[in-house]
């Protein structure tokens, strides 16, 4: 499946960015806190990486870095999740998913399944092998792979249809 979707690419100049920004940095923050709610939401569901996925894929790896780098840090302070030990990794797999999302999003100028699997999987993978690196430990850092297939998922087919159905220029 795939469709022609709006996408966008703001400059740093472009107060657009930073609106946008603004509003998945609050999506970022909002959807942790209701996941949650169920016992080991976070893990499974991975909610803080769907704004920075469909921001950078749908407005630009602009919009998507300012979201990876605020919204975890910002959850961080506002309220204690992720913990300061897991900051570094998140932070870099949050980096990785605009850079990657904005990439493919500018290359392809299309968003289809594919392409945004190929997304997901690429700084999952990448992040993964940061993360084995830091800790040293294969079973830790495999831990997205361990509980967030389902968040994975949720990735790749609600950032389908948000970035193919909805738009806000």
């Amino acid at each position: 499946m795939q469709t022609t979707a709006k996408l966008y690419a703001y400059g740093y100049a472009d107060v657009r960015t930073y609106l946008f920004a603004a509003l998945f940095v609050v999506g970022n923050v909002v959807l942790p806190q209701l996941v949650h709610l169920i016992p080991q939401g976070g893990l499974t569901w991975l909610p803080i990486y769907f704004f920075t996925l469909v921001g950078a894929y749908k407005y630009g790896w602009r919009v998507g870095l300012l979201t990876a780098i605020a919204s975890p840090l910002l959850n961080s302070w506002l309220f204690g999740m992720p913990a300061t030990a897991m900051l570094p990794g998140i932070l870099v797999k949050s980096v990785l998913l605009a850079a990657a999302a904005g990439y493919v999003a500018h290359r392809f100028r299309r968003a289809s399944l594919w392409l945004l699997l190929a997304v997901v999987a690429s700084y999952q993978l990448v992040g993964t092998a940061f993360e084995w690196i830091m800790s040293g430990s294969l079973f830790a850092a495999a831990q997205d792979f361990r509980l967030g297939l389902p968040g994975m998922a949720v990735q790749v087919f609600g950032g389908y249809l948000f970035i193919n159905h909805v738009t806000v220029r």
